[in-house]
């Protein structure tokens, strides 16, 4: 029996050479920035640093991945991981009042809860619909409660965090479709979870200026709806004024730009590791926009071999979920595999300029010890259940 187990092991090599990829981009896209800066004064401060979190997570993916999966299918594991969650999104928003993100751990280490409520939202989708799965269309005992905590969850993440929001999104889309669940219902919530996405990009003034700057950098479209319903330029005052409230918000396509350079720059074959000019204009590089770093040092090969390593887990990932037997294995592998590359391609896209400019890591690439730990958490828990797969 135990012989049947076997690790994925074109899976595993995946994880490992692209975690040890992300160490090799993230010293080549801060090495220098942070040697020069006098904070930190050494060229390894970043890459030291997540190097620390990096044996964390790993421990944690070995423990995960060695773990039976169905220790996680028990109510006390899914309810007590998605209340650990609220409580601490509901603890940061007033612990970090600025940005309701981060909880301080003593000195500079910080933990992002929106990261935590990845994996708990997974497990907690997987045990829930799987439990549910003979009523998974009945509104009272299954769509209403789940509605009620995975909405919890993702609106005490989007508060703070619109990117990893949608990402979440996806992933309760995902298992739910697959579950079974009726058009008519898919159609409401997608309705429900458009017209969520909207007024949290309207009510704030950052959001709506780089989405605003994205579709419509000239601010011909407004100047048209201000003629259209008579409102002699109000609505173009309005955004103007609010874009001016923050440095950020008033050229919110300087990311954007500075990267489509840097792509633009590497060609084919790139300008060569550690040769990269463009990460010294990208702010924060090393962080949200470590992509075009890749595009420039290592070429189109680079950046197409770095989606080709995101395409291999998503690959594994739904081999693993539909040759599962187990219910509950089947939407924790799927739940894990939509939050990874669901993630992966959000920021690809921005990068790229096919999406307005968002605040979302690249997983197991960008720098962030929070993001790499609850990705290699999930990528556990994937190769869990694919050694498990028929």
């Amino acid at each position: 029996m135990s012989q049947r187990f076997k690790t994925d092991w074109i899976l595993f090599g995946a994880v490992v050479a692209m975690a040890s990829f992300g160490l090799l981009m993230l010293f080549s896209a801060s090495s220098i920035s942070a040697e020069m800066d006098p904070r930190f004064h050494s060229s390894w401060h970043f890459v030291s640093r997540q190097l620390g979190w990096a044996a964390v997570s790993a421990l944690v993916m070995m423990t995960l991945k060695k773990t039976p999966f169905r220790k996680f299918q028990k109510r006390p594991v899914a309810f007590g991981a998605i209340g650990v969650v609220l409580l601490l999104l509901l603890i940061v928003y007033f612990a970090d009042p600025a940005h309701h993100r981060w909880l301080r751990l003593g000195g500079s280490i910080g933990v992002q809860p929106s990261e935590l409520a990845k994996p708990a939202l997974v497990i907690f989708l997987a045990f829930f619909v799987s439990w549910r799965a003979r009523a998974i269309n009945d509104k009272r005992y299954t769509l209403a409660p789940a509605a009620l905590a995975a909405g919890f969850v993702i609106f005490g993440v989007v508060v703070a965090d619109l990117g990893t929001a949608v990402v979440l999104g996806a992933a309760a889309a995902a298992v739910f479709f697959v579950a079974g669940l009726e058009w008519r219902y898919c159609v409401m919530a997608a309705t429900v979870a458009l017209a969520g996405v909207l007024v949290f990009i309207c009510i704030e003034p950052y959001r709506l200026a780089r989405v605003v700057r994205f579709a419509d950098p000239e601010f011909t479209h407004v100047e048209k709806i201000d003629s259209l319903l008579s409102l002699h330029g109000r609505v173009k005052a309005y955004l103007q004024s609010h874009m001016e409230k923050s440095l950020a918000t008033r050229d919110t396509n300087y990311q954007a730009k500075q990267s489509k350079i840097a792509l633009g720059a590497g060609g084919p074959t790139g300008l060569g590791l550690m040769n990269g000019r463009q990460k010294f204009y990208v702010p924060e590089a090393h962080t949200d926009f470590i992509y075009a770093v890749v595009g420039e040092e290592l070429g189109l090969f680079g950046s197409v071999g770095l989606l080709a390593g995101f395409a291999v887990l998503f690959w594994r990932g739904l081999r693993a979920a539909f040759r599962m037997n187990d219910d509950f294995g089947r939407y924790l592998a799927l739940g894990a595999t939509v939050v990874v590359v669901v993630q992966a391609l959000i920021n690809m896209s921005v990068v790229l300029g096919l999406l307005p400019t968002k605040g979302i890591p690249l997983p197991m690439i960008s720098y962030g010890g929070s993001s790499l730990l609850s990705t290699l958490a999930l990528l556990g828990i994937l190769m869990n259940v694919a050694e498990h797969a028929g």
